[in-house]
C-alpha cells in the first residue's frame, strides 16, 4: 500500500507540474541568466549567486530538493538522479564550469526542503563544495520557469542559455542511460561545440511553490 501510495503521489506531481497555470513560461535557449546577482544562502552558510559561482566556461544550474524520489530515489524509482550528482561535479570542474545546487520547495520548508535538512542532506551524500542554495519564495525558480525537481539549466561563458531539461534518459539507474543530455552538454560547452539537444523534457515532481 505504501509503495502504491507513493507511485500515485509522484505521478501526481508530474501532472501538476505540466499544468500549472502559474509556472511562468520556461526561460528560453539564448536567454540571459535571470536574477544572476540574487544572493541565496548555502548549506555552508555562505551567500552565492548565479555569477559568483560561474567558471570560465559556463554554470549549470539544477533545481533539485531533498523529497522528490526522481533526485533520492525509491521503491518503484530506482536509484534518482542524486547519485549521478558527483560525477557532474566532477565533470563541471574538468570543463571549467560553475555548478550551483537551487533547492526551491517554498511549501516544504517546515519539514523536508528547509536549510537544516539541506545541510544534512548535502552532507551524506557528498556534495562537497558544490554550492546547495534555498530559493527563498521560489525567486530564482519563476525567474527561470523552472517546473520540475530536478530541471537543468546550462549556460555558456556569456551566461546565455545553451541547455534546458533533464540530466539524462533514465532516472533509474546510471546503468541504463542511454543519452547523457547534461554530460555531453557541458563536454561540447567547454570544447567550444554547439549543445545538441539544447532542449528535453524535464522528469520529476513539480516545485512547491506557496502561491
Amino acid at each position: 500500500m505504501k509503495k502504491i501510495m507513493l507511485l500515485a503521489s509522484a505521478a501526481l506531481a508530474i501532472s501538476v507540474a505540466a499544468v500549472l497555470p502559474d509556472n511562468p513560461e520556461t526561460l528560453a535557449i539564448g536567454s540571459p541568466a535571470p536574477k544572476a546577482d540574487l544572493e541565496m544562502k548555502g548549506t555552508s552558510g555562505e551567500l552565492y549567486s548565479l555569477r559568483k559561482v560561474s567558471g570560465a566556461n559556463g554554470l549549470v544550474v539544477i533545481f533539485t530538493c531533498n523529497t522528490c524520489p526522481f533526485v533520492v530515489g525509491a521503491d518503484g524509482y530506482g536509484e534518482g538522479w542524486e547519485g549521478r550528482y558527483g560525477g557532474i561535479n566532477g565533470a563541471c570542474a574538468k570543463s571549467n564550469v560553475g555548478v550551483i545546487y537551487v533547492n526551491s520547495n517554498e511549501a516544504k520548508r517546515e519539514k523536508g526542503d528547509n536549510l537544516e535538512d539541506m545541510k544534512e542532506r548535502a552532507a551524506a551524500n557528498r556534495y562537497g563544495d558544490v554550492p546547495y542554495v534555498l530559493d527563498k519564495n521560489s525567486e530564482l525558480a519563476n525567474a527561470f520557469g523552472a517546473r520540475t525537481t530536478p530541471h537543468v539549466f546550462v549556460f555558456d561563458k556569456n551566461l546565455k542559455l545553451v541547455y534546458r531539461g533533464a540530466i539524462d534518459d533514465n532516472y533509474e539507474s546510471p546503468a541504463k542511460v542511454k543519452q547523457s543530455y547534461l554530460l555531453d552538454a557541458i563536454s561540447n560547452l567547454a570544447a567550444g561545440k554547439k549543445v545538441d539537444p539544447a532542449d528535453t523534457k524535464p522528469v520529476g515532481c513539480s516545485i512547491k511553490r506557496v502561491s
